[in-house]
């Protein structure tokens, strides 16, 4: 049925949603605020809104957010080259599903983040493609991104299966019309993920559902 995979990066292939969460907390912390978790998944992952909301509340000026931004992103490039990233047996469900489907990653990442990550992993030989920031005008939950994908992928969304572990991720794939499995990450297990059309515990299970099929 499917002829695609279509997969979200941080939290699916990667371990790097908790150096995002740390170097979002560390940049409010010199600034006198303490983002929690729970704060992280409602405004991150599910509402796609960032920290920036909170930091205007507070009478930080445009220019102020930019350097803090700036700061943000040279630090969680930082963490990203120096700390485990690895996620259990991803690499060996990415080689059993390029003999048989087209590999797309479809992740709000910046390129230069994206490089550093699979520049360690090594997983890019198994890429068909990556759709990350800047290749589609809205981020999710917007599903522009899946959009694009679905196009670079040569197939039809009827075609294509997304792999996802966040709220917006998830509603994302869905309004572009896709089915959307997710695999639950730490920071987002209080998640509603009802409209997913299967729920997994880990990538492993992955090629026993779609190489078995």
């Amino acid at each position: 049925m499917y002829r695609a995979i279509l997969f979200d990066n941080d939290g699916i292939l990667v371990d790097t949603e908790r150096y995002y969460f740390q170097a979002n907390r560390m940049v409010m912390r010199e600034h006198g605020l303490d983002l929690s978790a729970e704060q992280y998944f409602q405004f991150f992952l599910k509402e796609n809104r960032g920290m920036w909301h909170l930091m205007e509340a507070r009478g930080f000026a445009p220019d102020n957010i930019t350097r803090l931004r700036s700061s943000r992103n040279e630090h969680y490039a930082s963490l990203l080259a120096s700390e485990d990233i690895s996620i259990p047996g991803a690499e060996s469900v990415l080689a059993a599903l390029a003999a048989r489907f087209k590999i797309g990653v479809v992740t709000s990442s910046r390129r230069d983040h994206f490089s550093i990550i699979h520049e360690r992993t090594g997983f890019a030989k198994y890429f068909d493609f990556v759709i990350a920031e800047g290749d589609y005008a809205l981020s999710k939950p917007d599903p522009d991104p899946y959009r694009v994908a679905v196009q670079r992928s040569g197939f039809s969304a009827q075609e294509c299966l997304a792999i996802e572990d966040s709220p917006r991720g998830l509603q994302a794939a869905k309004a572009a019309n896709l089915a959307c499995w997710v695999i639950p990450s730490e920071l987002t297990r209080s998640g509603n993920f009802s409209t997913a059309d299967r729920v997994l515990s880990s990538i492993g299970e992955l090629p026993g559902w779609l190489l078995n099929s």
